[in-house]
């Protein structure tokens, strides 16, 4: 990882070289503080909006944190990787859009995707098969329209949503919840490879916090990353969901940030959930026919019918 340049605010100039590695470690080492949490960093930030994450960290702790996580990293089988840092080029500025935006993301892969216009695909891990083809028709149209179809690489609706935009020759983005180092479920570590080497795999998770605590505290990373999901996009699809779901985590944060919140016409027809009818009185689009989607999003032609 190269020097980066200092933004002097969020559209001016560059001031100052960094060193992406240092603000890494001073971002590892702020997570390793105690208590902390994505709030209490935000907040942190919000109170001098000019700050990078090296700026309450000791060069001596920060570089020693970036070192632990290089041989986590490259233990794990991680060689190349980047990194990306508020006021630091190249940081989605959309991202400040979230309630505790995020000061720094890892990433592997082609960064520029972010760039693209983009749709999340999301749902339920524990989807129905009827669940998992709406997902993958919904991706192949995003495609076939120039979209670039994003998820969280989750079971279920998540894996149907990637492997349909891989499959129909597009464009994917995963945000996870686990370090960059970590595959989560097993059994997409092959498809997170792929998303990795050939499209974009983002990741908040701070790699030495979450290798010292345990499952429980972990699985809290899950909704926060839905989060960052929203903002990166300019819509989110809910495909199916149970009133527990993670997925409102998403479809909150989305009405939050002022991006549109497409809830499919099946989720409406089940009777063992109450959320659709609440999101939609909050300003959610409901599916009814797939055009539904398309005109929402300013786009040419209609998507073709369930």
């Amino acid at each position: 990882m190269n020097a980066a340049l200092l933004a002097k605010s969020d559209d001016g100039p560059a001031v100052a070289p960094i060193s992406p590695l240092c603000e890494l470690g001073a971002y590892e080492e702020l997570w390793l503080q105690k208590g902390a949490t994505f709030k209490s960093i935000a907040d942190k930030f919000a109170a001098d909006p000019t700050a990078v994450p090296s700026d309450f960290v000791s060069p001596t702790v920060a570089h020693g944190r970036a070192r632990e996580v290089v041989r986590r990293l490259s233990k794990a089988g991680v060689s190349r990787f980047g990194v990306r840092i508020h006021h630091a080029g190249n940081y989605p500025q959309k991202l400040r859009d979230a309630r505790y935006p995020i000061e720094m993301l890892y990433f592997q892969g082609t960064w520029e995707l972010t760039e693209t216009r983009s749709v999340a695909v999301v749902g339920s891990r524990d989807a129905t098969e009827e669940g998992k083809r709406r997902a993958g028709r919904i991706a192949r149209e995003l495609v076939a329209k120039g979209f670039t179809v994003v998820s969280g690489l989750a079971n279920g609706i998540d894996t149907a949503a990637h492997t349909a935009a891989i499959e129909a020759g597009g464009r994917t983005i995963a945000v996870i919840g686990t370090p960059i180092g970590v595959s989560y479920p097993r059994e997409n570590e092959d498809l997170q490879r792929r998303i990795a080497t050939n499209h974009l795999l983002i990741s908040q998770v701070p790699v030495l916090r979450y290798a010292n605590q345990h499952v429980p505290q972990n699985k809290l990373f899950f909704p926060a990353r839905n989060v960052t999901m929203s903002a990166l996009t300019e819509a989110t699809v809910i495909v199916e969901a149970s009133d527990t779901s993670g997925t409102l985590t998403q479809a909150r944060a989305a009405l939050q940030q002022g991006r549109k919140l497409f809830i499919l016409d099946s989720c409406f027809a089940r009777n063992d959930i109450s959320w659709p009818t609440s999101y939609e009185s909050k300003g959610a689009i409901r599916v009814k026919e797939p055009s539904d989607i398309w005109k929402a999003l300013g786009a040419n032609g209609p998507l073709s019918k369930d």
